[in-house]
């Protein structure tokens, strides 16, 4: 598709977004949100006809890229045949989404608990592992983000917690392993596993194991830094929570349907959650849908006892519809081997190269289509670019390279003193080559703030 420019559109779309619409995670007067006309594959453009790649995926959802035809296609069909209905009924749809991730989710994650997403599908888990346990805690990372719903804010780990902490909500935070940073001054990932494991362990004695309901990690953390566990550490927490019967959830909302190049991050670990959430890259975000994949053993809790909690749409069927159309259009067009291809071939070993070439940038981590860039003052001592949490002035740097890449048509996902390489798990090739080009650029911009 080629952008059409439009620029009195374009206004009049940026006038009634500024009168009336209410952003997230955002002081209202201080943003300047870009009025978007269109989007295809990997790209979306403005109304004056400016094309970006889309190296954020929408944040992080658009695993299959825009309008996929197939998707759109399902979407119409569904809408034309049963566009809605209430969530104790069962629906093709709706019956088939189940079937189709219950097929692809590690064990015996068979039964489904559809919300409408990330964040819900958080509240529920724990909501589950509370009531099958009978115990009240939950520990989390503090290294982490889990959604911005009542108990997946306080669950969260990085500072959108701080203003929403309620303090008595059961949770508790603990570190978990991130060499490049870590705090348990380790100087390699076996002593990094090794002393996680053992800080988790020592936080569950001194909580009381009794009063633990559940732990729960993002496979692989996703805003957080896309920090990889090291080789033994998620086997190391499944093993501590069944020695003290605490349910083990997962998190694969944003690692989840091929963007770490398998279906879950899980399986690069061999390792299977007693419950595990999922969202955005179901349907690559079309139409809102998330969920709970449940183990035998909780869903056992509930055969006979009702389950208290739900959703009105529930399993949605234009959602649902989206989501079967794209695990089989996945499935066709081999994007989950893709984005493990893209990621080995393409984007790991570009990134690696520019770190080279670089002085701001730190670390490299990542694997398929889901990699950070750590981006330093100093690579010596590890200093970030900008300050933890950051903000106005102490943030210029990052705000530079940012305004650097878009003037470059590249969209970047930035968070604290990272950027995320998190394109389409399909993206092309020359796409990802194209991105890397803009990116080596706008990391010229970051180089100047080095010492």
């Amino acid at each position: 598709m080629t952008p059409q420019p439009s620029p009195q559109t374009g206004a009049a779309v940026k006038a009634a977004d500024r009168a009336h619409v209410f952003h997230s995670w955002s002081a209202q007067e201080l943003i300047d949100p870009l009025a978007v006309a269109g989007a295809e594959g990997s790209y979306f453009w403005d109304y004056e006809g400016k094309r970006y790649l889309d190296f954020t995926s929408g944040l992080v959802f658009t695993n299959i890229g825009y309008q996929h035809p197939k998707v759109v296609a399902a979407i119409q069909e569904q809408a034309a045949t049963l566009s809605t209905f209430a969530p104790a009924f069962a629906v093709e749809a709706r019956s088939e989404a189940a079937r189709l991730i219950a097929e692809r989710t590690p064990g015996d994650l068979d039964k489904i608990f559809f919300t409408n997403g990330g964040a819900e599908a958080v509240e529920n888990a724990v909501r589950m592992a509370r009531l099958h346990t009978g115990r009240p805690k939950v520990l989390s990372a503090y290294r982490s983000y889990h959604g911005a719903t009542s108990a997946a804010i306080n669950l969260t780990g990085d500072p959108r917690r701080w203003p929403n902490d309620i303090g008595a909500a059961g949770v508790v935070h603990f570190w978990a392993p991130f060499l490049y940073r870590s705090p348990f001054h380790s100087d390699s990932e076996g002593q990094e596993c090794e002393r996680a494991l053992q800080h988790l362990e020592d936080t569950i004695a001194f909580e009381g194991p009794a009063t633990i309901a559940a732990v729960i990690l993002e496979t692989i953390p996703g805003t957080a830094g896309i920090m990889t566990p090291p080789p033994g550490y998620l086997a190391g927490v499944r093993e501590i929570c069944d020695r003290y019967g605490i349910v083990f959830v997962l998190d694969e909302v944003m690692a989840g349907f091929g963007r770490t190049g398998k279906w879950f991050a899980a399986d690069h670990y061999e390792v299977t959650p007693d419950l595990m959430t999922f969202a955005k890259g179901v349907n690559s975000g079309y139409v809102p849908l998330g969920g709970v994949a449940i183990s035998s053993a909780i869903a056992e809790t509930f055969a006979k006892r009702p389950y208290p909690g739900g959703l009105t749409y529930s399993g949605h069927p234009l959602a649902c519809a989206a989501a079967v159309a794209t695990i089989n259009v996945m499935e066709e067009e081999g994007i989950v081997g893709q984005a493990a291809a893209i990621g080995e071939r393409v984007l790991g070993p570009g990134l690696r190269e520019l770190a080279e070439r670089h002085p701001s940038v730190g670390e490299v981590r990542g694997t398929g289509v889901f990699w950070a860039l750590e981006l330093v003052k100093d690579r010596e001592t590890r200093e970030p670019l900008v300050p933890y949490n950051a903000s106005g002035e102490a943030n210029a740097p990052m705000a530079a390279f940012g305004a650097a890449a878009k003037k470059r048509g590249l969209w970047p996902f930035i968070n604290m003193n990272r950027t995320h390489v998190v394109p389409p798990c399909n993206i092309t090739e020359a796409e990802a080559k194209e991105g890397l080009a803009a990116l080596d650029e706008a990391l010229s911009v970051a180089d100047e703030h080095t010492v």
